[in-house]
C-alpha cells in the first residue's frame, strides 16, 4: 500500500464543498497558502493528543466552545477576549467539580466553513446558492456574494494567524491568573437570579485562599498565571486544509496545520468519501461527530480508518443527538466501541440537535434542551460505566439573544435585541457559566459515585 500523500482526497467523492468557477485563482490561492508557515505545530498536536487520552480515562475532562462560525465582519479583540475569558471561566468551575484538569479547545482560528442542508435557499421567490461561511462566500443575498471566491482563504488564514497571536499572548500573560478569573466568576454569582451557585463559587474562593496560605501563589506557581489553551475546527474546505498541510521534521508525519484538532461533520463522515480520506493520513486529533444517522457498522469503519493503530487521544467521539434522543443512540455505540476495544474519547455536544425555529421566526435553542441532553449523556455514561470525556458548545463571551432561557431568562420575544450569529446560535456569557456550574455538578456526582463504589 502506497503512503498516503495529503493529496489523495481529492481522488474520493467530495459534498458539501464549493465548486470554484475560477481555477486559476484557485490554484494561485493553494500555491500562496503552501508557502505560508503553519498555523499550529506537531508538538503542540502531539501534547493535546496526550492529554485527550487521559479524558478517556477520567484523568482530565474536554472543555470545547467557541463560534458557530467565525465571522470577518465581527473580528475583533474584543470578541476573543471575551470567549477566552468565558471558557477560563468555565473551565475553572469544571475543574472544581471533576477534580481533574480541564483541557480547553476553542472553536477559533479556523472556523470559517460551514455545511449546509441543501445547496441554495429561496428568498422571496429567488433561488441561490447557500451561504457556506465567510471562508468561501458572502451572507448577503445576491448572486455576486454567493459565488465562491477563493482569496477568501488568504483572509481566513490572517484572522487565524492573528487570532491565535491574541490567544497565545492571552495564555502566558497573565490574562488567564487563576485569581483573576475566579473574580469575574463572583461577579456573576452575586446577581440574585444565579444565587444557586453562589455556594460553589464560595468554596472555590476557599480553595484558593489555602493555596496562598500554603505559600503557594502566583510569584511561586507559573502555572497560576498561564494555561494551555488549543484551537480546533471543522475540518470541510479540503483545498485550504492541504495548503496548511506539513510534513513534521521530528517524526515524518503529516500535520494538519490548520489548527490543533480538526474534526468531521455529521455530513461529511462518508467511510471512503473526501473529508475521512484527508483526516486520516494527518497526526492531529481527530473529531468524528456522531448523530442519530451512524450506524454501528459505519462507526467500526470509520474507526478503523481513522484510528487504526488504536492510538489512545487520537479519535474523540462527539455524540450530537438532541434532547431525547440520547438513550436510544448513545448505548448502541458504545456497545460497538466495547466491542472492537477501541481507544476513544466520548464528547457531547448539546447544541446540534437542539436547533428550532422560534415563533418569532428565528432559529435558537431552548438552555433547558441543552441541559437534559447533557444531563442524558451523564446518566447513559454512568449506567454503561463508562467515561464522559467532554462537552462541546457554540458558545461566544458577547451579550447575544440568540438561546433562549438561563438565568437571564432569554424569551422568544428577545431574540430579536442581539441576534449576531450568520449560522446558528448560540450560547452567550451567562448561558455559558451557567452550563459550566451544571456541568460540574454532574461531574462532582459522578466522581461521588466512583468513590462510594470503590468504598463498597
Amino acid at each position: 500500500m502506497s503512503e498516503w500523500q495529503k493529496t489523495d482526497w481529492r481522488e474520493k467523492p467530495r459534498v458539501q464543498m464549493p465548486d470554484y468557477t475560477d481555477q486559476d485563482a484557485l490554484h494561485a490561492v493553494e500555491a500562496q497558502l503552501s508557502k505560508y508557515p503553519p498555523l499550529v505545530f506537531a508538538g503542540e498536536a502531539r501534547r493535546l493528543k496526550k492529554h485527550l487520552a487521559a479524558a478517556a480515562q477520567g484523568e482530565a475532562f474536554l472543555l470545547q466552545g467557541g463560534d458557530c462560525a467565525e465571522s470577518f465582519e465581527q473580528f475583533s479583540a474584543d470578541s476573543i477576549r471575551d470567549t477566552f475569558k468565558v471558557m477560563l471561566q468555565m473551565a475553572m468551575v469544571l475543574t472544581h467539580g471533576a477534580k481533574v484538569p480541564v483541557i480547553k479547545v476553542g472553536r477559533m482560528a479556523g472556523q470559517f466553513a460551514k455545511p449546509r442542508s441543501a445547496p441554495t435557499e429561496v428568498i422571496d421567490g429567488v433561488e441561490l446558492p447557500s451561504y457556506r461561511g465567510d471562508i468561501i462566500n458572502e451572507l448577503e443575498f445576491t448572486p455576486q456574494a454567493r459565488i465562491p471566491d477563493p482569496a477568501k482563504m488568504l483572509q481566513a488564514y490572517t484572522q487565524a494567524a492573528a487570532t491565535l497571536n491574541l490567544l497565545r499572548a492571552f495564555s502566558t500573560g497573565g490574562y488567564a491568573d487563576v485569581n483573576q478569573v475566579h473574580a469575574w466568576t463572583l461577579g456573576f454569582t452575586e446577581s440574585k437570579k444565579a444565587e444557586a451557585y453562589r455556594e460553589v463559587a464560595n468554596r472555590i474562593s476557599d480553595t484558593l485562599d489555602f493555596m496562598k496560605a500554603a505559600g503557594v501563589t502566583q510569584d511561586t506557581a507559573h502555572t497560576l498565571q498561564s494555561v494551555e489553551f488549543y484551537t480546533s475546527h471543522e475540518s470541510l474546505l479540503l483545498e485550504y486544509e492541504e495548503a496548511l498541510t506539513r510534513r513534521d521534521s521530528t517524526s515524518g508525519n503529516w500535520l494538519a496545520g490548520s489548527g490543533h484538532l480538526i474534526w468531521i461533520g455529521d455530513r461529511t463522515r462518508q467511510p471512503d468519501g473526501a473529508h475521512v480520506e484527508f483526516c486520516r493520513g494527518v497526526l492531529n486529533p481527530i473529531g468524528l461527530k456522531c448523530g442519530p444517522s451512524m450506524t454501528s457498522d459505519d462507526l467500526k469503519l470509520l474507526m478503523a480508518r481513522l484510528n487504526p493503530k488504536n492510538e489512545a487521544g487520537r479519535l474523540t467521539l462527539i455524540a450530537r443527538f438532541g434532547a431525547g434522543k440520547v438513550a436510544e443512540n448513545l448505548p448502541r455505540l458504545i456497545k460497538t466501541v466495547r466491542e472492537e476495544g477501541a481507544n476513544v474519547v466520548w464528547v457531547c455536544d448539546p447544541m446540534h440537535g437542539n436547533t428550532i425555529k422560534s415563533s418569532t421566526g428565528y432559529k435558537t435553542r431552548p438552555f433547558d434542551s441543552v441541559l437534559r441532553e447533557v444531563r442524558e449523556f451523564f446518566g447513559v455514561h454512568a449506567s454503561e460505566g463508562t467515561v464522559p470525556g467532554g462537552v462541546h458548545f457554540e458558545m461566544t463571551g458577547q451579550d447575544v439573544t440568540e438561546c433562549i432561557g438561563g438565568v437571564q431568562a432569554v424569551s422568544e420575544e428577545d431574540l430579536s435585541d442581539r441576534y449576531h450569529t450568520a449560522c446558528d446560535p448560540r450560547l452567550n456569557a451567562s448561558q455559558s457559566l451557567e452550563l459550566a456550574f451544571l456541568v460540574a455538578e454532574e461531574l462532582s456526582n459522578l466522581r461521588a459515585a466512583r468513590v462510594n463504589r470503590a468504598a463498597g
